[in-house]
């Protein structure tokens, strides 16, 4: 991983905590991974959120990981 990579990760880290963040280099599939730290509840999940999130980029990650906080935070049982 690059300087670059680790640096986006911990600032992703730092905007989004309770997730956990990894490059995975296998073709065909996202490269830039969040894990989620904290269960997710069926009502969170039926509204779209989910444990593990994959994109192309860190922006779209980012973006996604938006999404899921604001998901994560309406909808809290």
């Amino acid at each position: 991983m690059t300087d670059r990579d680790n640096a986006l990760i911990s600032l992703l880290g730092s905007i989004y905590p309770g997730w956990r963040y990894e490059q995975i280099f296998l073709p065909g599939l996202p490269r830039w991974w969040a894990h989620r730290l904290g269960r997710i509840t069926a009502a969170q999940h039926a509204a779209g959120a989910r444990g593990s999130v994959g994109r192309t980029t860190p922006e779209r990650l980012a973006a996604a990981l938006a999404v899921h906080t604001g998901i994560l935070h309406r909808v809290r049982h």
